[in-house]
């Protein structure tokens, strides 16, 4: 069990940021993180703003990204703060199922600590090729670009007054409180409570981690990172369903499978389901169905052992029965999201989930803070 006090984990950090009286609007500027951009995205960040985000978060080569930053601060593009501080953050959402939500969390530095440790748990498996792009940009910029997406078991207080930074992102607004009282900032660092769970950003960690180790220095020893709580009102995993163009296996004998009236049934079929075994509803063309395993699990795991080809992914509902209804796909097999409590338990287990298993709408939001290799 990790003594949470005994560990110093976090700390306070001296933001690199946009000035906007020299860079123009924040909304011009801001990025989503380097896994979502595509090429044509890219594009269209850099039309909004040459200043824009995208060429440190997801450059080519990394040496672009280095020459941006040193150019942008000698032209007062970017700024230093001159003083340590925590950052509260707040976004504003509408979420994939039309809810409007807000979640609560906080920039800050965080100790960098080996998944041994049982202090910092994955849930997911990474790939090297990322990484070893991720890798090249720290060595080139010793700057950490995005923050990760972390959750602990502690509270964040609500910020008050006017937000010091706001951005709006894709529907996303984004409003970030400065706190750089070190009472303060003790007061919101004292609020968390371990073990750390990466919800997203498993690449940036370990790939932050391998540079420590490579590097030795107690200057890339933290990562940037949000610290949300668990049970925070605005925090919500979201599905992410399956879709075939391929042959669908024969499910009869295997599971219990339970005749729906049409998948417009789903939702309500899955939500009265119990999460002490596994469950997804098949929809083709001409039937759906409730397919139960007899045991626990993931929905997702249940799935993915199936021996489907031409295997895509959508966290819409709507848009997978559309597919189906359209031929685009033979079939659509709709899950429920894990909860929290099953992601860390497969984490504290030492488990990892199935690709695609959690969805943590929305993604956080890049180019509101970098923080660079140098405290």
């Amino acid at each position: 069990m990790v003594s949470w006090p005994a560990v110093p984990l976090l700390k306070p950090f001296r933001a690199l940021r946009y000035d906007v009286g020299a860079a123009g609007p924040l909304d011009d500027l801001v990025s989503p993180p380097y896994d979502v951009v595509t090429a044509e995205l890219h594009d269209r960040l850099l039309a909004r703003s040459p200043w824009n985000a995208v060429r440190i978060v997801r450059p080519e080569p990394p040496e672009d990204a280095a020459s941006a930053l040193a150019d942008w601060q000698e032209r007062g593009i970017l700024v230093r703060e001159e003083r340590p501080a925590v950052w509260l953050l707040e976004e504003e959402f509408t979420g994939p199922d039309g809810v409007r939500r807000i979640r609560r969390g906080f920039a800050a530095r965080v100790r960098l600590e080996p998944y041994g440790t049982g202090i910092v748990l994955p849930h997911e498996h990474t790939f090297a090729e990322p990484k070893e792009a991720r890798l090249r940009l720290f060595r080139a910029t010793r700057t950490k670009p995005s923050p990760i997406f972390l959750l602990h078991h502690g509270t964040v207080p609500s910020p008050d007054g006017d937000p010091d930074l706001a951005a709006s992102l894709d529907g996303v607004v984004s409003r970030l409180w400065r706190v750089d009282d070190p009472a303060t900032i003790a007061d919101v660092l004292g609020g968390v409570e371990g073990p750390l769970l990466i919800a997203d950003g498993h690449h940036r960690y370990e790939t932050a981690l391998r540079f420590h180790e490579e590097d030795g220095s107690e200057e890339t020893a933290h990562v940037l990172a949000v610290l949300v709580g668990k049970d925070d009102d605005g925090l919500e995993i979201f599905p992410t369903h399956r879709l075939t163009a391929g042959a669908v296996p024969d499910l009869d004998g295997r599971f219990r499978v339970t005749a729906l009236g049409g998948p417009e049934e789903a939702s309500a079929a899955l939500g009265g389901t119990p999460r002490d075994h596994a469950a997804f509803v098949l929809v083709e063309a001409r039937r759906a169905a409730l397919v139960e395993a007899e045991d626990g699990g993931l929905d997702t795991a249940l799935v993915d052992a199936l021996p489907l080809e031409r295997v895509g992914y959508t966290p819409s509902e709507a848009d997978a029965r559309r597919a189906v209804a359209s031929g685009e796909a033979t079939a659509a097999f709709l899950v429920r999201a894990p909860t929290v409590e099953q992601v860390e338990a497969s984490a504290r287990a030492g488990e990892r989930m199935p690709p695609k298993s959690t969805y943590f709408f929305p993604k956080l939001t890049s180019g509101l803070l970098f923080s660079p290799f140098d405290e």
